[in-house]
């Protein structure tokens, strides 16, 4: 319950769930019924989505301006340095609805130019009822893997992988959703259990690979600790991790 009310009191979140609402509504209104068999289609291309972001976007080089270090520290390397804090759980507003917008007017585009006549019905099917449903799926699965407390079969195997990403290396395990594991084997970024066993956990692990004393991370962490209540304490140890 717990978990659940942390989800649901997330702003991106209530947003992406109210998309998924005024989508269905809108598709029950104006599209044709077998418009809805291309929904799948929408979970398959969220789990390509949720890798390739993950891999290309949030643990891309980190870069020198202040700035535009801030901003990915934000997206995801805040997450890393400081896993436990639910306030960074949450892809943030300024990444997902971007996102969201790009991935539906491109597919929409793309079908209108070849010129298919459902295209504005079969972009609403697959990029804002099954992709976005799919995302909401990946922030409960990525939420369940941070949290304690009873968990299921899929909610241990995902807690299981994601901590090898986080604490083992940073440079494998890239999904979260539960099936997308299937893409980490195909893209040469998983691991086995036999190759964790002779492998020592991957240096600066927390700041994916940055010294925990790199200004970026130092400026980064004074500016958003009174948004995200981060302690004195708590970036002291982190700047020594």
């Amino acid at each position: 319950m717990d978990r659940l009310r942390l989800i649901a009191g997330e702003r991106t979140v209530q947003v992406m769930a109210g998309v998924v609402v005024l989508a269905a509504l809108w598709l029950a209104w104006h599209g044709p019924l077998w418009v809805w068999l291309v929904v799948p289609l929408g979970v398959m291309a969220q789990f390509v989505n949720e890798y390739g972001l993950h891999r290309h976007v949030f643990h891309m080089a980190p870069p020198r301006a202040q700035w535009a270090f801030d901003l990915l520290y934000r997206a995801h390397y805040g997450h890393h340095d400081f896993p436990t804090n639910p306030q960074l759980f949450f892809a943030p507003m300024f990444v997902v609805l971007p996102v969201l917008a790009l991935n539906f007017f491109a597919l929409w585009g793309l079908l209108a130019l070849i010129g298919l006549t459902q295209a504005l019905p079969i972009a609403v099917a697959v990029v804002l009822i099954g992709g976005t449903a799919t995302f909401m799926g990946y922030e409960w699965f990525h939420t369940t893997a941070h949290v304690t407390g009873q968990k299921g079969v899929l909610g241990r195997r995902v807690t299981m992988l994601h901590a090898q990403h986080h604490f083992r290396d940073f440079t494998r395990w890239f999904h979260v959703s539960p099936g997308g594991e299937v893409i980490d084997r195909a893209m040469g970024t998983a691991i086995s259990r036999e190759d964790l066993k002779s492998r020592q956990r991957v240096e600066f692990i927390t700041t994916l690979g940055l010294r925990p004393d790199d200004p970026r991370l130092v400026a980064a962490r004074a500016r958003f600790a009174g948004r995200y209540g981060l302690s004195a304490a708590e970036i002291a140890r982190a700047a020594r991790a």
